[in-house]
């Protein structure tokens, strides 16, 4: 019953949005469809080579660079769960399709990741300079658009 109920709530929903809000929930729709295999993909092909590595015995979980790929792999899906969520939260809001906080966010994902997964014994300095400029320049334009949605809301 309580289904149902839903389905009819979506579907008054559905009713009220112009046609162009229906066409962007239709591509949020697919959108979130194609990242959603693509995120079980991931988590399995990450299972299969970790128990891969773990059956041949050529895993030591001692060494770095052991690490640094299965940790890659995780945030890897990390960061495709928080596209995933953002297209979802998205599709829940009146507002429109870019939200520039999420954006900003998956871009810091993006580079801790990219921070560890480099092998720091031979990154170039200017590799790591330009990263931290641009966790610096991401960190300040994120506080600033979060102060302006904190005004907006008020």
């Amino acid at each position: 019953m309580r289904m149902t109920n839903e389905f009819a709530e979506v579907r008054a929903r559905w009713k009220q949005l112009s046609f162009y809000q229906k066409f962007e929930h239709t591509v949020i729709f697919i959108l979130s469809a194609l990242i959603a295999i693509l995120v079980v993909l991931a988590v399995w092909t990450l299972v299969l080579k970790i128990f891969a590595s773990v059956r041949a015995s050529n895993f030591d979980p001692t060494d770095y660079s052991a690490f640094q790929v299965v940790f890659g792999m995780i945030f890897t899906v990390i960061i495709a769960l928080e596209f995933e969520r953002s297209l979802l939260v998205i599709a829940e809001r009146d507002r429109g399709v870019v939200q520039v906080r999420t954006v900003i966010l998956i871009a810091l994902l993006a580079i801790v990741r990219k921070l560890m997964i480099m092998d720091m014994s031979v990154a170039d300095v200017q590799q790591l300079f330009a990263l931290a400029a641009a966790i610096l320049a991401l960190g300040g334009v994120y506080w600033l658009v979060r102060d302006q949605d904190k005004r907006e809301d008020v």
